[in-house]
């Protein structure tokens, strides 16, 4: 019997954590990705940025970081992160993603998304987040990723002037959510 390298799996995609190691491949496809990214996302391009990005994303109970990696062949497609987690009675994180420019728009992304809700969504006890609620903060004109969370069931909950510094600036985000009622029996 094999043992899977991953937290979950779908068809084509399986999520694993953030290691170390992947520094080189992280760092090499997020380059490669500079121009899909910008001007809505900047994750680390050299092995020095990664490392305590990466640190933060494995050692900070605050953070979950879940590698995109294709089952086919391992390589990394892209990643989505739950950030800012808080639990007690609010029991709520928010998401940051991105594919890799060699993976965009083959659908792998959007396979991941489903993968991670089950993740956030299943209690502790069970290895999940344990979370009732996720939120994503999106600018008005990424509208690839606004389509994302649209399709995964996300409702937008309002619109914020000002609301990140992202590319030198703060940037005006629409506020999309789900929680966990939403999609009771879904990943059943």
């Amino acid at each position: 019997m094999t043992i899977s390298p991953y937290l979950r799996e779908g068809a084509r995609v399986g999520l694993r954590p953030f290691r170390l190691a992947d520094g080189p491949e992280f760092a090499a496809r997020a380059h490669e990705s500079r121009e899909l990214h910008h001007p809505w996302l900047f994750p680390p391009v050299t092995v020095e940025e990664y490392e305590p990005y990466a640190t933060r994303l494995i050692g900070d109970g605050a953070r979950a970081g879940f590698l995109v990696c294709e089952r086919e062949t391992g390589a990394i497609a892209g990643f989505v992160n739950v950030n800012n987690i808080v639990h007690g009675a609010f029991r709520c994180g928010a998401l940051g993603y991105g594919a890799f420019a060699h993976a965009a728009g083959r659908g792998l992304l959007r396979e991941a998304l489903g993968l991670v809700l089950a993740q956030a969504f299943a209690p502790s006890g069970e290895g999940g987040l344990g979370l009732h609620r996720l939120e994503a903060n999106i600018q008005p004109g990424n509208t690839a990723s606004i389509a994302l969370v649209r399709g995964a069931g996300f409702r937008l909950e309002g619109f914020s002037p000002d609301f990140l510094h992202v590319d030198g600036a703060w940037r005006d985000h629409e506020r999309w959510a789900l929680t966990a009622d939403m999609v009771a029996g879904a990943f059943a």
